[in-house]
């Protein structure tokens, strides 16, 4: 009857257990009604958002998918993200396992003999032993049920942060693809215009010889041959340099890098949806990690108070023992014992005030960093809206800019070639051209790059296939 007793007091304590510290609510935040640097009148303000959709409808180009594809399979970073959710998963099972009793079995043997004395007889004795002994501290106060909340949460955190090194990953493989594509496209641009401008001093020079021209213009011409050659051997350098990069985001060792569609083919969006910035908290990685630690903090501090309440634990021996192992299971040989302890702190010399002060200034630490992480996101989400935005009608501009330089450049040539004007002309038109068209290769870069920026800052590209 002992023994029920003790097992219905042990329900009640575990019944009536209470979780010491705060539970946890959501900090207040100030959300925006809308995103700052949306177009006026685009109809952008909708539920839909490009952060919802997956990475390989966002991107259509066969070739960039199939190395995002590799580099999420294949990239450190993301394999080192693993693994830190592997280890938190274990701690979480080692936390957990603090709430229950532990329970050990043990068996011995041991046989001793004594030879024969004056005054003593020889003796020879044996002990054989079997049993089973349970530790268990209860969790009355709740200090292990919050360590394991603090644990789930930092699981939880470890996870989103994952996603966010997915996210990012997806970004930079993007990014670092298109920046390749213009850098080809610059190379292309170089080459085509350093054959123009042979034909053109190949052309100089029968002038010169044949007393039209001046040997001037054949040096003015000459100018714009080592210009356009001296560009190449320089992106050459930056391509090789873009392909290392793209090889390490995928972990690989430094190599080529295949292409697929030229920069100018990979299409574009005339209007992103931004979603609403509510929705912003839910989808963004970095935000939902950074979340998971507050939750941690505030458990913790519940985990500080407890240390203010007695300790409660109970132990149980129970086994068998006898001299001799024909008997150990029989007769009078069974064995058991029951008890508990309350251990109370008295004077600690303020450990535990202090450790408890601890926490909660780390818990309104992660708050104030989780309110920041969300001010930081509206900012992101603001400050790519405006550049691709911006880039868009700056690249529609440069497209002017450029079709009127490659017809100044033509004018010029015909003004050249019919005495009309010097070869000054030619030089300073031929030159702005070359220059229009590498700027509008970057304006067609910067555009792409706004675009992947503004998906990664709404909080796309995690999402798995």
């Amino acid at each position: 009857m002992i023994s029920r007793h003790w097992i219905v007091a042990i329900a009640l304590l575990m019944l009536t257990g209470c979780a010491v510290g705060p539970n946890y609510k959501r900090p207040p935040v100030t959300v925006p009604g809308g995103y700052r640097g949306l177009a006026p009148d685009s109809g952008q303000q909708t539920i839909a958002s490009i952060g919802d959709e997956k990475w390989w409808t966002v991107f259509q180009d066969e070739q960039l998918q199939a190395l995002i594809r590799e580099a999420l399979s294949q990239n450190y970073d993301v394999r080192i993200a693993a693994a830190r959710v592997l280890q938190a998963q274990a701690v979480l099972g080692i936390t957990r396992a603090d709430q229950f009793p532990t329970i050990t079995g043990g068996a011995s043997a041991s046989s001793q003999s004594f030879p024969r004395t004056k005054n003593l007889p020889a003796v020879e004795s044996s002990s054989n032993q079997v049993n089973l002994s349970l530790f268990w501290e209860l969790d009355f106060w709740g200090k292990f049920r919050r360590a394991t909340e603090a644990a789930r949460a930092n699981l939880l955190s470890t996870e989103w942060g994952r996603n966010a090194v997915l996210s990012s990953l997806v970004s930079n493989v993007a990014s670092a693809y298109f920046q390749l594509l213009e850098l080809d496209a610059e190379m292309e641009i170089s080459r085509r215009t350093l054959g123009s401008r042979r034909d053109s001093l190949r052309l100089t020079e029968i002038r010169a010889k044949g007393g039209a021209t001046s040997l001037l213009d054949v040096r003015q011409s000459e100018q714009l041959v080592y210009t356009a050659a001296a560009s190449i051997p320089d992106l050459e350098r930056r391509t090789e340099q873009q392909e290392n990069l793209i090889s390490i985001l995928l972990g690989r060792n430094p190599g080529p890098v295949t292409r697929g569609k030229p920069l100018v083919e990979n299409a574009i969006l005339p209007v992103v949806p931004a979603g609403l910035p509510s929705s912003l908290l839910a989808r963004r990685p970095d935000i939902q990690s950074v979340e998971q630690q507050l939750i941690a903090a505030n458990a913790r501090i519940g985990v500080a108070k407890a240390a203010y309440f007695p300790e409660i634990t109970l132990t149980a021996t129970g086994g068998y023992q006898s001299s001799a192992l024909t008997s150990l299971f029989s007769g009078p040989a069974g064995f058991w014992s029951f008890g508990g302890q309350l251990l109370q702190p008295i004077f600690t010399g303020g450990r535990i005030r202090s450790n408890v002060r601890l926490t909660e200034a780390q818990q309104q630490e992660a708050v104030l960093l989780y309110q920041q992480s969300i001010q930081q996101a509206f900012r992101e989400v603001s400050d790519s809206l405006v550049a691709y935005r911006k880039n868009q009608e700056f690249r529609a501009q440069q497209q002017f800019v450029t079709i009127a330089a490659q017809d100044a450049s033509r004018l010029s040539g015909v003004r050249y070639q019919g005495g009309v004007t010097s070869y000054l002309e030619v030089l300073d038109s031929d030159t702005r051209y070359f220059d229009a068209q590498l700027t509008l290769a970057q304006a067609q870069l910067n555009e792409r790059l706004a675009l992947v920026q503004l998906y990664n800052a709404l909080g796309g590209g995690w999402q798995q296939q």
